[in-house]
């Protein structure tokens, strides 16, 4: 806490505006966007590169989070006061950090795609920002993103070759490796006797994840083999039509992601599965449906290529 205290003596209301716009960049939303651009518009590979290690650095670090079952800093010292535009999004355990996961994966791995120094520059920079973001907005401690930014890095070393195999079986066989995490979570989250006094918000935040995840891996098993064997998209377009098939597909992906909750969580009896369900389908869409309309933007313009 003696890091925080520091950072907590430090705050300014300008600062702290720039500290939480920064955080944002380790959103699940921000990691979506990215993710997607990559693998609709730039290369097939990369986004499976960055999905691959989006995916199976969250199912660790949410299998940490209820496995330590840290709770937030300003839970442990009531003394202590963050910067209240962070709370909403601090929900869960505090080890290890998710936007500090989420940030130093993502940009780990477009700094690793990158061809130009100062894409490279810029985000090992961002890699350090996002988790100092963390600690001067009093959400997370310095054991907590350390510990989530080097998960992360040994996942972005790691997971490259596997992506990039020529053997065919490599990378499947990776996929499945990360679903039974996933599903080794699910198991855990729903056999587990948690201590009585465990915070329900916690534990439902903890199954909730678990059935995403599961879910969000095995729609990606299912696109990435629907792809290799049947679809084949491509991802070159002129630079406008690239544009409006980001928008457009990311705009029906986000309908798809709010539409489905409701329904889902009817019929389930309001069952955490539902997540699972949701995240499932909408993956399926992003890697599978949403792709077979690539050729004819790709002809849009007379049918040149950018």
């Amino acid at each position: 806490m003696t890091v925080l205290r520091m950072l907590e003596s430090l705050r300014v209301p300008a600062m702290d505006g720039l500290m939480q716009a920064v955080t944002e960049l380790g959103s699940e939303v921000f990691f979506l966007v990215v993710a997607l651009v990559l693998f609709w518009c730039v290369s097939k590979r990369e986004g499976y590169y960055l999905l691959t290690v989006g995916f199976f650095g969250t199912v660790l670090n949410q299998f940490l989070k209820l496995l330590c079952r840290v709770p937030r800093p300003w839970v442990m010292d009531p003394e202590f006061t963050i910067v209240e535009s962070a709370r909403a999004d601090a929900t869960g355990y505090s080890f290890p950090s998710g936007h500090t996961q989420n940030s130093v994966g993502t940009f780990g791995v477009l700094g690793r795609c990158a061809r130009r120094t100062w894409v490279r520059i810029l985000c090992g920079i961002l890699m350090i920002l996002v988790p100092f973001s963390r600690m001067y907005l009093g959400v997370h401690t310095p054991a907590d993103v350390l510990t989530a930014a080097g998960t992360a890095l040994a996942l972005v070393f790691l997971v490259k070759p596997a992506v990039y195999s020529r053997r065919s079986w490599v990378f499947p066989t990776l996929l499945a490796a990360m679903s039974a995490c996933a599903l080794a979570f699910v198991l855990y989250v729903e056999l587990t006797p948690f201590p009585g006094d465990m915070d329900p918000k916690n534990l439902a935040e903890g199954v909730k994840n678990a059935y995403s995840l599961l879910g969000a891996l095995l729609g990606m098993i299912l696109a990435y083999l629907l792809d290799e064997r049947t679809i084949h998209f491509p991802v070159q377009a002129l630079w406008w039509a690239q544009i409006l098939k980001v928008i457009l597909g990311l705009g029906l992906t986000m309908v798809l992601r709010a539409v489905l909750k409701a329904p889902l969580l009817a019929l389930t009896g309001g069952h955490e599965a539902a997540h699972g369900i949701r995240y499932f389908c909408m993956v399926l869409f992003a890697g599978a449906v949403w792709p077979l309309t690539f050729r004819w933007f790709g002809h849009l313009g007379g049918g040149k290529r950018s």
